[in-house]
């Protein structure tokens, strides 16, 4: 190589090169040492427009994920729904459901409630009836509700006591009747409940606490009111007159 001047050297550019790739390595080194273990590799080059492409997706679909979780059932509902009519077309009225067949929880368990669970009954157990069962046992079962209102057509009506109630005392220290509150003179009374259940005809032994009569109107045995098997007609009791004494007829 021809220097001007006559003064430039042969191996100026030798030393330079290896200068230089001294440094490069000396940097590679360096950075070698300093990269931690979890580092990525740094890219020099622009990313391929396809690879780029699906890093944006994946961080879209992302946000998206966290949009769509963020909202309710019915949110989400609604959205869907508005995404399908803006893409495809047509009319909210088209989506309008009809709310006639609609059920509640406790449409659920009036419909398949029983007044007592038995072997029998928890046969072939369905959600509708798991549900009913779920709540049957819930319910406190040791003093009864009755609804006397139609006591005059004989017709009577008994149900568990639930927690509110259990609380208040009502069933208990207050008149089991459902429509009376008091609880002075209350009675202990053993009833057999007979009902028509699902079309089949059942019978349960339950307690019920209800006013005792006054002595102005008469009286009846003790034995008699706590072992009665039957609610007799208030206005039948009424009728009743005093009970006669036994006396004992005393051998010679």
């Amino acid at each position: 190589m021809h220097g001007h001047g006559g003064y430039d050297s042969d191996f100026s550019d030798d030393e330079h090169c290896g200068e230089s790739s001294k440094r490069k390595k000396r940097t590679t080194e360096d950075d070698l040492l300093l990269q931690k273990p979890f580092q990525k590799e740094k890219h020099g080059k622009v990313v391929h427009k396809q690879v780029a492409e699906e890093l944006l997706d994946r961080e879209e679909a992302r946000n998206r994920r966290f949009h769509l979780i963020a909202m309710d059932a019915y949110q989400r509902h609604a959205k869907f729904v508005n995404d399908y009519i803006l893409y495809y077309g047509g009319k909210k009225e088209d989506f309008r459901r009809l709310g006639e067949n609609d059920k509640t929880d406790m449409d659920v368990i009036r419909e398949n409630h029983r007044f007592l669970w038995n072997e029998e009954d928890e046969v072939d157990m369905n959600w509708e009836k798991r549900l009913a069962k779920k709540y049957y046992d819930k319910l406190f079962k040791e003093y009864c509700i009755a609804d006397l209102s139609r006591y005059k057509e004989n017709k009577f009506g008994f149900r568990w006591r639930v927690e509110k109630e259990v609380i208040s005392g009502k069933g208990q220290f207050f008149c089991g009747n459902k429509y009376c509150d008091k609880k002075d003179n209350l009675k202990s009374w053993e009833v057999n409940f007979g009902y028509i259940e699902h079309g089949e005809k059942r019978n349960a032994l339950v307690k019920l606490r209800e006013k005792k009569l006054s002595p102005k109107k008469g009286r009846t045995e003790s034995k008699k009111i706590v072992k009665s098997h039957h609610i007799k007609n208030p206005d039948y009791l009424l009728k009743k007159g005093p009970l006669r004494k036994r006396t004992k007829v005393k051998g010679n």
